[in-house]
């Protein structure tokens, strides 16, 4: 009886895990915008021979999300493919910026960074002339940052024997970068950044830029995202531009920190609550990648009066796996 009554336990634990496994959000490269007093979600949805594009999920509380009511149809899409848009496949790492009542949408598609707006957070999101924002090389993983003086800096990755970040002025009217003001960020230099799991060219992907005091701070992740090792850690400059100073903490998000493969490229953001928060994704499985999952973690900003900067570090027991509502 005894043997009957653990068996039913263990059957019925599986089949809970099963069921909030189907109800899991599986978005890559994932970024939240905060607006109204909601969460909106998007990210890399994944392959498929259909349509390509971009959906929008929203959420009051981080944990259970939804199909917004105002989207335009029942998949919350906000970018199709083809739709007045650059890119036939690979339509990754959306990221949403706003300014003056308009929202614009960086994204990678044919591994080219391009810029769409809408008027709308809803999209539908367009071009008005079709094309990338700078295709002399192949470039991904864009991020618009706006500094104090006003000015736009676009921050992506570029293939040069391998992946690495680049800063440069960004012309936010015109959809363009200032040619002469391109520079990278720095090399792969930290044995974190390049572990033995799954070998490969230097990667550095996903940034994120915000300014606190004066100082620059930007996140990445490193590694292959097939390594379980993909993980986050953050450098800090005096200018857009750098010279970055990576953090001896590194990595601030990876798998024995949050207890889950490929954790990395996702987006900082603060919450209604006022706490600092990673989105990010993680493995499907210890012995699958995809599709990947989505996660949220709670991130602690502690001021170093010594160092005269901000340290970051996350809480690894507190991580949040949102679901989409139950119909």
């Amino acid at each position: 009886m005894k043997f009957i009554l653990t068996y039913l336990i263990l059957l019925f634990t599986a089949a809970l895990a099963s069921a909030q496994a189907k109800q899991e959000i599986f978005f890559a490269d994932v970024t939240i915008v905060v607006e109204n007093g909601k969460y909106y979600l998007t990210g890399s949805k994944g392959g498929g021979n259909g349509p390509q594009g971009f959906a929008l999920l929203e959420s009051q509380d981080l944990k259970t999300w939804s199909v917004p009511v105002k989207s335009k149809d029942s998949l919350g899409t906000i970018l199709t493919r083809g739709d007045h848009t650059f890119g036939t496949r690979g339509f990754w790492a959306p990221q949403i910026f706003k300014e003056n009542g308009t929202y614009y949408m960086t994204y990678t598609a044919d591994e080219q960074t391009v810029l769409a707006e809408s008027k709308s957070l809803f999209g539908p999101y367009r071009q008005k002339e079709v094309g990338p924002i700078y295709g002399s090389e192949k470039n991904i993983d864009s991020y618009i940052f706006k500094d104090t003086d006003g000015k736009h800096y676009l921050y992506c990755v570029r293939f040069d024997k391998g992946n690495y970040l680049y800063a440069a002025e960004f012309d936010l009217k015109a959809g363009k970068i200032k040619p002469e003001t391109l520079k990278r960020c720095f090399g792969q230099t930290e044995p974190w950044e390049a572990t033995p799991h799954y070998k490969s060219a230097p990667i550095m992907e996903g940034p994120t830029v915000i300014k606190l005091k004066s100082k620059y701070y930007l996140f990445y992740s490193a590694n292959h995202f097939e390594n379980i090792d993909y993980a986050i850690g953050y450098a800090v400059a005096d200018s857009p531009y750098g010279p970055w100073m990576k953090s001896k903490n590194n990595p601030i998000v990876h798998r024995s920190i949050v207890g889950e493969n490929g954790s990395g490229h996702g987006d900082l953001f603060e919450g209604l609550d006022k706490q600092l928060y990673y989105v990010y994704h993680i493995h499907n499985s210890s012995d699958k990648v995809g599709p990947r999952r989505t996660r949220i973690v709670p991130v602690v900003r502690k001021w170093d009066k010594k160092a005269g900067v901000y340290a970051f570090s996350v809480k690894g027991n507190e991580v949040i796996v949102p679901v989409m509502a139950g119909k």
